[in-house]
């Protein structure tokens, strides 16, 4: 799973990588859209979250065709809760990137790829839920498999349609938008059909389920797409104030949330991977496992992590040599790689807390970490360092944010679990 994690955030970056090629002026509109990319993206996790929840948990108590019925409501349901979303976005767009700070030349290139960049959001959720279905069924070798044969498809087309090659015209900042969607359909139509015969969608009784099962699911799914959703907004308010640094800052912040999700693909692998384990031992009460998985997971990441980071700040210079050709870009790129990463670890502790707490029956909690960690730590931070310092004095504020999350995460994990210790045989 994590070496699918891994490709499907590796193609990420190398559409920044490639965009980054045709100048300052690209890479900064792609970086603009990545608050609304992750806006929607928080809403299928927080849907994904609560259906394998729900799922996971059906499965442990013995009951199949409950889980069945839960399958194909995800599918429907997900689909047209996207639908609507993303038609939303992009009739909104232009005050949505006014209001980010990008300047009006800056929409028109944002415009034709926005168009393309929707559909192709719709259709990789739909391949989402669909890997949602097999890692509730315990099966993690699937999506991860899917993830990275979606990325080989990206990585090949992305030079194709961006820079053009014999018949085929340089579409530049809208073809990455066009290879993302011709990657997730290819994605999205091999999980359909694998999912054909493995008896997990059932569509008998899918209306009482529906109405049997949406309290239960508002009561995961409403918190944890809240929580899903304060990273989004963050993000928007985290871009609005670099926007205020300048187009350079905007491409270099960009292209650093893009290294961000690569550079914490063990712990996005292990929030995905996790949860259904959880399920189960919510379901049978097995709390002492509970605590020993979260435990070797929280000790991995932080290890993994530190040195990861410690290693990408050394070489911070010659990363950013090698990723980006503006001098600009890339001294901006240099300083936030240098103060960035070493803090990831306490960051992916925050994370897996968080998805932890959902798949435990802890969704008001996972509610209040996420807002914890970016309204009270994150971003106070991040613009007291900005006003202090300016982009370096960001980097810095924004890591120390980072910490001070991963530390107050992991205190109200611990207390919660300690009462259900308590009472478990």
């Amino acid at each position: 799973m994590t070496l699918g994690v891994m490709s499907l955030l590796g193609f990420n970056l190398v559409d920044s990588v490639f965009v980054a090629r045709l100048g300052t002026e690209p890479l900064a509109a792609q970086s603009f859209t990545f608050p609304l990319v992750f806006l929607t993206i928080g809403v299928q996790v927080g849907m994904g979250i609560a259906i394998a929840a729900l799922i996971s948990r059906a499965i442990g108590a013995g009951q199949g065709h409950r889980a069945g019925r839960l399958g194909v409501l995800v599918l429907i349901g997900g689909g047209a809760v996207m639908a609507a979303l993303l038609w939303l976005l992009w009739a909104i767009q232009d005050p949505a990137f006014a209001l980010l700070g990008a300047s009006e030349r800056l929409r028109d290139v944002i415009r034709p790829f926005w168009s393309v960049q929707v559909l192709a959001s719709w259709t990789g959720a739909m391949a989402y839920f669909g890997y949602s279905l097999f890692r509730a069924h315990g099966n993690t070798r699937f999506p991860g498999t899917m993830m990275i044969l979606t990325s080989l498809v990206n990585l090949a087309l992305d030079p194709l349609l961006i820079f053009g090659f014999g018949p085929v015209p340089a579409l530049g900042l809208e073809g990455a938008a066009w290879a993302s969607l011709a990657a997730f359909a290819t994605g999205g139509l091999t999980t359909a059909w694998f999912l054909r015969g493995r008896g997990w969608l059932e569509r008998d009784g899918v209306l009482a389920e529906a109405r049997a099962s949406a309290g239960p699911f508002a009561h995961i799914a409403g918190p944890a797409m809240v929580s899903q959703l304060m990273p989004p907004l963050a993000a928007m308010l985290a871009t609005g104030l670099v926007a205020r640094l300048g187009e350079s800052a905007v491409a270099a912040w960009g292209l650093t949330s893009r290294l961000e999700s690569f550079s914490i693909v063990l712990v996005l692998g292990m929030t995905m991977a996790l949860p259904p384990w959880l399920g189960r031992c919510y379901g049978a009460g097995r709390w002492q496992e509970v605590e020993r998985v979260m435990a070797a997971a929280a000790r991995m990441v932080v290890i993994w992590q530190l040195v990861l980071g410690v290693l990408a700040a050394l070489c911070a210079a010659p990363l950013a040599a090698l990723l980006v050709e503006s001098p600009a870009v890339r001294d901006a790129l240099t300083q936030l790689i240098r103060f960035l990463p070493p803090s990831y670890g306490l960051l992916g502790v925050c994370m897996l807390v968080v998805s932890a707490s959902n798949a435990l029956g802890w969704p008001m909690r996972a509610m209040l970490i996420s807002f914890l960690r970016l309204f009270a730590c994150y971003l106070p931070l991040l613009w007291l360092g900005a006003w202090l310092g300016g982009l370096t004095g960001l980097a810095i504020g924004a890591g120390a944010g980072n910490l001070l999350a991963g530390a107050m995460a992991w205190a109200f994990y611990k207390k919660g679990l300690r009462r259900h210790l308590e009472t478990s045989p």
